[in-house]
């Protein structure tokens, strides 16, 4: 199926490493033309110069998303290098702190994530929504996780700002969906890589006494598929979302977990 993306100017946030360097690849494969956004832009450069010799135009722009005025300015260096916006992937976030409980967590703490996850998307959208909305067109894509849709323990911090995002979320699309604008929330389960090897399996392994190995067995015995999710399946849920193949989807939670957020 041709996802008609060619020429679409993607700006992705988070596109360094992980499921973001990823969903930027799988963009770049599509022909998109790509505004890569964030704080460490030695770290981008190789994904940019990646892209770039698939043929992709792209440009690298710093910015801190906690920043709303370099979030501006970084929607203006997307616009001067391309003209239009047409797709945001707001990918970049943290994972705040792992297996304290709410009582646990310090109040710098969850400040800390909650201006991260949350802030941080609001500002890129800010920024980015009046280019779409001249043009009466835009696919909004905030990736979240399913903790912000069961909620889990040790991980309120987390799990709360994901719930503020697909609040967010949810309200911009019933506000722009009138120009034609799609805003839509895609939310991974557990993805495999170093996060969640080093930081989550070590953390259930340490306190459980057992293996690295039987953590992640953990873990995916918890979906109904028996398997975590790739920076692939992630990378593919984005695309889709972003496309007019979806283009009567808006305020949607999509989770990419193989059967735990919603059975």
């Amino acid at each position: 199926m041709d996802l008609m993306l060619k020429d679409r100017v993607a700006f992705i946030t988070g596109p360094a490493k992980g499921m973001g360097a990823s969903v930027t690849k799988a963009f770049a494969a599509e022909g998109c033309k790509l505004a890569l956004v964030g704080r460490d832009t030695a770290a981008i450069e190789p994904v940019a110069a990646e892209v770039r010799a698939m043929g992709v135009e792209a440009v690298v722009v710093p910015c801190d998303l906690t920043k709303a005025e370099q979030c501006e300015s970084a929607a203006q260096a997307a616009l001067a290098a391309f003209g239009r916006i047409d797709i945001l992937v707001n990918i970049a976030g943290g994972s705040g702190p792992i297996g304290k409980t709410g009582a646990q967590t310090s109040a710098e703490e969850f400040d800390e994530i909650v201006t991260l996850n949350m802030n941080g998307c609001f500002h890129t959208m800010h920024a980015v929504l009046p280019a779409m909305i001249a043009q009466r067109y835009g696919k909004i894509v905030n990736v979240g996780g399913t903790f912000g849709m069961r909620g889990r323990a040790g991980r309120m911090a987390y799990s709360a700002s994901k719930w503020g995002l697909r609040g967010i979320t949810k309200s911009f699309a019933l506000e722009v969906g009138q120009h034609n604008i799609n805003v839509n929330y895609a939310a991974p389960g557990m993805v495999d890589g170093p996060r969640f090897r080093d930081k989550v399996c070590a953390n259930m392994a340490k306190t459980l006494g057992i293996t690295l190995e039987e953590a992640m067995e953990r873990h995916a015995a918890d979906y109904a598929l028996r398997r975590v999710t790739t920076d692939a399946d992630v990378a593919n849920a984005c695309l889709f979302l972003a496309s007019d193949v979806s283009r009567q989807l808006t305020g949607v939670d999509l989770p990419i977990d193989g059967g735990w957020a919603m059975l």
